[in-house]
């Protein structure tokens, strides 16, 4: 048995943005991890770190830890491929393209840069996109990483600064102040921080479920795209926690391949979606993306993937404590845990130093849910 402050749980990118946090600060921390560091949701993520405004609170999040990461940016390894294309939010009509001036305006009010683009600017800016599109709107300081090469990086400067690496047996339960994994052995900490993704089972009260999606890489060719280029109609696809939906989605890489999304599936509980690639599904995605982009159809696609990540029913994540103080939960991140990794490692080191945080945290306690159903049932 060991005794740490700390015990992350998952050495995803969100459990070695949490370690690395905790390490740095001088604590005590332990990141078990029972496969690989980022084997699971990071490795299949599209990297694309977006300041994003489904919500006040999702915007306040997403533009913090855009704010972390280029804090980083000197510090990164070239392994990271840290890139700053920038995103355009592409409007396919008019309507969509009166609803960018009222984002613009929200990215405005955060402090984060944007740019209206009319029709003519968007087609300079992106001259092998569709003719016939309304406009878009800039967001210059959009980047995008190489997520497990990032989680790598968070690794390792959580080892450096003395964190302990458990790998190779899973955690079974975790509570008060201990967790226990599939060995028999068992470690303490003052604080156990559940940073397992997808995999729910150590937290089976929160309202989470599990969605599926999936990406195509296409042989490189340099010069094709130069900004992350996103529909508007994606909130849409990103709001549904029910069935399917596609939309496009694509990513400029510096190996000149574009990396085409986006696609979600939805279950209900963790292991009830297929692994494999939905290939009817893949086919719409890649189908989808050609109507915006035509010349993406004479590339061949080299490789496709597939992963699973962890939603709550309001879109934000879960940081913070439980009914059991000791635990401490950095889950639900969805398609933005590349984007918010460091402030969530951040929001939960000034919970347990108990310092106050740069942005208010308390949109993000995983007890918000079940105090609004309890308030909708009174």
């Amino acid at each position: 048995m060991a005794s740490f402050d700390v015990l992350v749980l998952g050495a995803g990118i969100v459990g070695c943005a949490c370690a690395r946090e905790f390490a740095q600060a001088g604590l005590r921390v332990g990141l078990v991890e029972p496969g690989a560091i980022a084997g699971e949701a990071t490795s299949a993520a599209m990297g694309h770190i977006v300041a994003l405004d489904d919500s006040p609170a999702q915007l306040a999040l997403t533009a913090y830890s855009r704010q972390l990461w280029a804090e980083l940016e000197g510090q990164l390894p070239a392994s990271v491929e840290a890139a700053h294309p920038g995103t355009l939010w592409i409007a396919a009509d008019e309507e969509e393209f009166a609803a960018l001036r009222g984002k613009r305006g929200a990215y405005a009010a955060a402090g984060v840069g944007a740019e209206v683009l009319d029709a003519t600017a968007l087609a300079e800016a992106e001259p092998r996109l569709r003719p016939g599109l309304a406009g878009a709107m800039l967001v210059p300081e959009d980047g995008v990483v190489a997520p497990a090469a990032a989680a790598q990086f968070f690794f390792e400067q959580a080892v450096e600064a003395g964190a302990v690496l458990l790998q190779g047996h899973r955690a079974v339960s975790a509570g008060k102040g201990t967790v226990r994994l599939d060995d028999g052995a068992a470690h303490t900490a003052a604080r156990i921080v559940i940073a397992t993704g997808a995999e729910m089972r150590l937290v089976p009260g929160i309202a989470l479920v599990e969605r599926k999606g999936q990406l195509a890489l296409t042989v490189p060719s340099p010069g094709l795209l130069r900004h992350q280029i996103v529909e508007l109609g994606y909130l849409k696809s990103a709001h549904q926690l029910t069935g399917e939906s596609i939309a496009f989605n694509v990513q400029p890489r510096r190996t000149g391949e574009v990396l085409i999304g986006s696609s979600r599936q939805t279950g209900l509980q963790s292991g009830t979606l297929d692994p494999a690639i939905d290939r009817d599904l893949m086919r719409r995605m890649i189908e989808r993306a050609c109507e915006f982009m035509p010349v993406l159809s004479t590339l061949a696609i080299s490789r496709t993937w597939a992963g699973f990540r962890a939603a709550t029913p309001d879109k934000m994540p879960y940081l913070g404590p439980t009914d059991d103080a000791t635990v401490l939960l950095a889950m639900g991140f969805e398609g933005l845990g590349i984007t918010t990794a460091p402030a969530a490692g951040r929001i939960l080191l000034d919970y347990i130093l108990e310092r106050r945080s740069a942005i208010d945290p308390l949109p993000y306690l995983p007890g918000r849910v079940q105090a609004t159903v309890v308030s909708k049932m009174d």
